[in-house]
């Protein structure tokens, strides 16, 4: 076993997600058996692993890298936000009531034991891990709870990268000052400082390297470009509210807890469509289409969706014949009621009753990847809810009984993924009238990886 290397951030969004993913996929073509970590993330972008266990987005992206099957002890410990002040914990792949009603300082004594045993089980079948830290390690009010940055590396003692994002200004103060923030074992572990996401002349940056090594004592050992990709961010997400004639407009809504948003990178992407990111009321009725994504909680954005009245706008949208399309949660709120008997959410609510449906949320979570044959072709996604949800009115079963709904122009379906498939896709604009060229957008993702991965090895320090 190599030692385990580790990119930390001196901010979030400093782009460390994306070169574990790089790393592992430059390791991974050396023919080495390379495995990503993270102890624990924050998101509610989440996926499920072969054998229906959650983890992060990101850590799933990071193993498709490392041609490595998704696996639960990459990521064993996943925060999903579902209100302001309070998240649901995923341990070891499966939701835990217990340990998300525990004050977060108090964590630690009993999900360190998770991640320890997950390392060293990585650890013993893998060659190489690829470990990515959380935020920044300079949060000093966090260092007593810390099970994601330095508890890690002091654990593995992993040659450490510090990574910051220098599009945003301020590089070399984050540097500086986050080095500053550690204890001098912790400094000892940092192998070199990286600039990512630099745009322009090397040669703007002058002696600022020699000054901050000087400083330090660590090398700045990489300024990596910014890269331009179609691979999903970790949580990002900075869509825009336009419509361009001549187009398909897809209007998709953004409410408080909106989940799995990668998922619509495909749409973002398909040729002769134009997603339009709605956060504010409008007049939803001159787009072709309406997509409501996935929550964490779903009578939260229902009560977002009333509120500003875009429920309204929905309704009109569906009256007037558009298609209206409703993913996981979104799925939910078209129906007519949500009960919530276990108060995992935000309560009982009336769904907007465009789906002759009801849905309970139930104490366990269904989580598990779906494969079958639709329309001739094969089709592949994920599933994960709460919800379990009947029928009681005039309404067809879509893709498949108990994956989703159909009445007339509206549209529920529990498969998170859908858009990855091209058949899907084709199915989706085929309903606006359109035949467009698609793509299967899990080969995207691995072209992708590998283009990734060839600039990586040009810029990096690998």
């Amino acid at each position: 076993m190599a030692k385990p290397m580790m990119m930390m951030g001196c901010t979030s969004d400093a782009g460390k997600s994306l070169l574990v993913a790089a790393a592992c996929r430059v390791l991974a073509n050396r023919g080495m058996k390379v495995a990503p970590f993270k102890a624990q993330n924050m998101s509610n972008n989440a996926a499920v692993t072969p054998d229906g266990l959650e983890i992060g987005r990101a850590q799933y992206l990071q193993a498709l890298a490392a041609r490595a099957v998704p696996d639960v002890r990459m990521n064993p410990v996943l925060l999903k936000p579902s209100a302001e002040t309070f998240s649901q914990v995923i341990v070891n792949g499966v939701a835990d009531k217990a340990i998300s009603a525990m004050p977060w300082m108090d964590r630690k004594s009993v999900l360190w034991q998770h991640v320890t045993r997950a390392l060293s089980s990585l650890q013993a079948d893998y060659e190489q891990l690829v470990i990515e830290g959380a935020g920044s390690p300079a949060e000093i009010n966090l260092r007593a709870g810390d099970i994601v940055n330095m508890a890690v590396a002091l654990e593995t003692q992993a040659d450490v990268y510090l990574i910051s994002d220098i599009d945003r200004g301020g590089s070399f103060a984050h540097l500086l000052g986050t080095w500053a923030c550690l204890a001098e074992e912790e400094q000892r572990l940092i192998k070199g400082f990286v600039l990512n996401k630099f745009r322009g002349d090397p040669k703007l940056l002058g002696n600022a390297m020699d000054w901050l090594e000087a400083k330090t004592g660590i090398p700045t050992v990489a300024n990596i470009p910014m890269y331009d990709h179609r691979l999903p961010e970790e949580d990002a997400f900075r869509g825009q509210d336009t419509y361009v004639k001549g187009e398909l407009n897809i209007a998709l809504l953004i409410y408080p807890y909106a989940a799995n948003m990668d998922e619509f990178d495909p749409l973002f992407h398909q040729v002769g469509v134009n997603v339009s990111v709605i956060r504010e009321p409008q007049d939803l009725s001159r787009y072709d289409a309406v997509v409501l994504p996935g929550s964490k909680n779903s009578g939260a954005s229902m009560a977002y969706l009333v509120k500003t009245g875009l429920a309204q706008s929905i309704i009109m949208a569906a009256k007037s014949g558009k298609l209206v399309l409703g993913i996981c949660g979104g799925l939910q709120i078209l129906g007519e009621q949500l009960l919530d008997p276990n108060h995992l959410e935000a309560g009982d609510f009336a769904g907007l009753g465009l789906l002759p449906l009801t849905t309970e949320l139930a104490a366990i979570k269904a989580t598990s990847q779906v494969h079958f044959e639709w329309q001739g072709q094969r089709i592949s996604g994920y599933e994960i809810h709460h919800g379990q949800t009947k029928q009681h009115g005039a309404v067809s079963d879509f893709l498949q009984p108990n994956l989703g709904w159909q009445r007339d122009n509206v549209v529920g379906i529990y498969l998170h993924g859908a858009f990855d498939n091209a058949a899907f896709m084709a199915w989706f604009v085929n309903q606006l009238g359109q035949d467009l060229p698609t793509q299967d957008w899990h080969q995207v993702i691995d072209v992708e990886l590998e283009k990734l991965a060839t600039q990586f090895e040009r810029d990096g320090w690998l």
